[in-house]
């Protein structure tokens, strides 16, 4: 079976939702092919700063969302081998809180169309066919489309079409977890995140009820295996890296649901990679983690994600409403214009989170702790603030 379709989105993530809500908005109709059946939830919740609720706002969501989750006043850095706060950042002007990815992806789904995703729709292969590309699916399915919009996440197909080697694997995994404490946790609107021993741990209140907590650690791919494998075993791992925290913080990870955690190895794109690969292709790119996979530790992953989709549906409706050109031309130029607004921001967010996360992680020693306790985690927390003061602009097209 064959479907002609003008704009084809690989992935029913976060890049790929705002992305097809953003040409919505702007009067124009994509397809959103999502290999799994349903909407996909993985990660449980990520922190949103300041760029992500412009990017929000600017499709249209942020107001539904806000009025879900709790707004954080303040960041703490621990130690995770004292106990005692290293540093502490209080949120002055910026708006920073830990969003639900369900309630997440359900807004952006809510406000489409119906019938703009295809479920269990598999993306496998890709085919040229004069200035039109012929996407083949799992089930035999061939698309032909005018564009083709790679959001499939960090083992992409798309990008591997466009010639970017597969992310590279940092030595370190992390878990993701999240509680619902019954009666109220009583934490507070603050992030606490505790450092030291090779251990990075967070944890950050969505609302009232539910806690979102991860812990970053040296791994090797074995090892992630087997924990991966027994969640019983996974919670245990963390119980025993965290013996410093407090009892309130303690009774998170013990009240975690084992249906509710998960472990994966943390990968990035080289920023070499982003700074000679191809972004776009004729009328072919990619966005999200598909384009910029990085280390969650400046929390800017899902973020940039957002930002890319607002970026390309704009570019990309600037480009369509033109005259002139042959619409194949206009859309090449289109999407150039994308790859270059997004390619220095995205290397510059991948260094940071891999800097980051090497000199905070990496080394245990009296020296190293004792720069980090003193020095390096006010340093980062201002260069977290500075990432995250980045506006992606309204959807308007000039």
């Amino acid at each position: 079976m064959e479907i002609v379709e003008d704009i084809v989105i690989a992935g029913a993530g976060l890049a790929g939702l705002t992305t097809a809500l953003g040409l919505h908005r702007l009067g124009i109709q994509s397809l959103v092919l999502e290999a799994s059946d349903r909407l996909r939830t993985t990660g449980f919740a990520f922190l949103t700063w300041n760029n992500a609720w412009k990017a929000l706002d600017a499709v249209g969501v942020g107001d539904t969302l806000r009025q879900q989750h709790k707004q954080f006043q303040s960041f703490g850095a621990y130690s995770l081998i004292s106990g005692k706060i290293s540093s502490e950042l209080l949120f002055k002007e910026h708006e920073v809180r830990c969003l639900k990815r369900q309630l997440l992806v359900e807004a952006l789904e809510k406000e489409l169309p119906n019938g703009t995703i295809r479920y269990s729709s598999k993306v496998v292969s890709i085919e040229e066919s004069g200035h039109l590309k012929l996407v083949h699916l799992a089930d035999g399915t061939i698309i032909q489309t005018k564009v083709l919009i790679g959001c499939d996440g960090v083992n992409s197909v798309v990008a591997k079409w466009l010639g970017f080697d597969p992310p590279v694997f940092t030595g370190r995994s992390a878990i993701r977890a999240y509680a619902d404490i019954k009666g109220g946790h009583g934490l507070g609107p603050k992030i606490s995140m505790f450092l030291g021993n090779d251990i990075r741990t967070g944890y950050l209140p969505c609302d009232d009820q539910t806690v979102y907590w991860f812990l970053a650690y040296n791994a090797s791919p074995n090892q992630d295996k087997e924990l991966e494998e027994n969640p019983a075993k996974l919670k245990q791992f963390a119980l025993s890296k965290i013996g410093n925290l407090p009892d309130k913080l303690k009774s998170v990870v013990e009240g975690t649901q084992l249906d509710s955690i998960i472990t994966s190895p943390l990968r990035y794109r080289r920023p070499w990679d982003l700074f000679w690969g191809n972004i776009s292709k004729g009328n072919v790119c990619v966005a999200g983690d598909a384009l910029h996979p990085m280390t969650p530790d400046i929390g800017q992953g899902g973020c940039a994600a957002l930002e890319d989709g607002v970026v390309l549906s704009r570019c990309l409706a600037e480009a369509l409403s033109k005259s002139g050109e042959e619409e194949w031309k206009r859309i090449e130029m289109g999407l150039e214009k994308y790859s270059r607004e997004r390619r220095w921001r995205s290397i510059e967010l991948i260094s940071t989170a891999y800097t980051s996360g090497a000199i905070h992680q990496r080394g245990s020693g009296k020296i190293m702790n004792f720069l980090r306790d003193k020095f390096l985690n006010k340093f980062f927390l201002g260069l977290m603030l500075g990432r995250a003061s980045f506006d992606c602009g309204k959807l308007s097209v000039s």
